[in-house]
């Protein structure tokens, strides 16, 4: 009996035990993995480390999604600042205000931050639209930045792009040359590309990528190849290329195909991809014109969030991702 009893005990304590040890944190990613707490409509997001701080930035396009307007009024996508979010882990995202951009070089309306890090100094390539606008029609360009710490800003060069509608900025270094990608929507909203020496003197190359439409170019090296993921508005265009200048199309598109969940029930647009410790993260943006409550707000879609999802490599040598999956969304300091 004495023993039964003992044993009762020490069960009990190794319970009480249990319930005081801290459940150990998921490394899965929450659905939406960000939503801002601003206007709701958190988009076109570039990720990258803060060395200073230790921990990972979001820099986003912060669209002014509970603003309604009249049908066909698209002023609530314009007036928008940049927002930051923060993590530490990738998983945990909490939001830090807007980004103190300058506005000499700028203006009212910023879209599509690319935020790039090369030799102890941050870059930023912006879009700028000069005012807010009730249509597309207005003109647009890219501006580029510099930063010591990610919080401080100071204008650079206004990009010679030969057009004055220019927008999404990508950027890669490969042998001792920079590339960066942008849609000219003067030329059939066709991506080009420029290659520049040092970042700040740049030249035009004459031909598109390819020759379809597009924007929110990415491009990235992942498994063996570079590769070039773009918003076409029906999913999401992948082009593979070995030298960033002659590129294959992949037969299908990804993140066409809504998902199973909640919040991420529509196609996926305008991508950020992070390669780390071998993985490859693809961020996205996606409309919330299928939640409840958009069936009695018809402005509802206007909202958007970000989610997460992991790029694999299929067996026939293309990219492949399972949105409905779930997924290890952390991220460490990378070397």
């Amino acid at each position: 009996m004495k023993t039964r009893l003992s044993l009762v005990i020490i069960a009990l304590s190794l319970a009480g035990c249990a319930a005081l040890t801290p459940a150990k944190p998921s490394a899965t990613a929450p659905k939406p993995l960000y939503r801002d707490p601003v206007y709701d409509g958190a988009a076109d997001v570039s990720i990258i480390y803060d060395r200073a701080a230790k921990d990972w930035k979001m820099f986003y396009t912060n669209r002014r999604a509970t603003l309604k307007t009249p049908d066909g009024d698209v002023s609530w996508v314009h007036g928008t600042p940049i927002g930051v979010a923060a993590s530490k882990d990738g998983v945990n995202w909490a939001y830090q205000g807007m980004a103190d951009i300058p506005l000499s070089c700028t203006g009212e309306t910023l879209w599509a931050p690319e935020v790039y890090a090369d030799k102890g100094t941050y870059h930023m390539w912006l879009t700028v639209v000069p005012g807010v606008f009730k249509d597309w029609k207005a003109g647009r360009f890219i501006v580029h930045l510099t930063s010591p710490d990610l919080k401080n800003w100071t204008c650079g060069e206004r990009l010679e792009l030969g057009t004055d509608r220019a927008i999404d900025a990508s950027v890669i270094h490969k042998d001792g040359l920079y590339r960066l990608w942008f849609k000219d929507e003067r030329k059939g909203s066709r991506l080009f590309v420029l290659e520049s020496p040092d970042l700040t003197s740049w030249v035009r190359l004459p031909d598109p990528v390819t020759d379809t439409n597009a924007e929110g170019p990415k491009v990235f090296q992942f498994g063996g190849h570079y590769w070039l993921i773009a918003d076409v508005w029906k999913g999401l265009m992948v082009l593979r290329s070995d030298d960033l200048k002659t590129w294959t199309p992949q037969p299908n598109r990804l993140l066409e195909q809504p998902g199973t969940q909640a919040t991420d029930n529509d196609k996926g647009q305008h991508p950020d991809v992070v390669v780390n410790n071998g993985r490859a993260l693809i961020y996205y943006f996606v409309h919330q014109y299928k939640a409840p409550e958009a069936a009695t707000d018809p402005k509802y879609g206007q909202r958007t969030v970000i989610q997460v999802a992991e790029l694999k490599i299929g067996p026939d040598g293309w990219l492949t991702v399972d949105r409905n999956a779930p997924v290890d969304a952390r991220l460490t300091p990378p070397e």
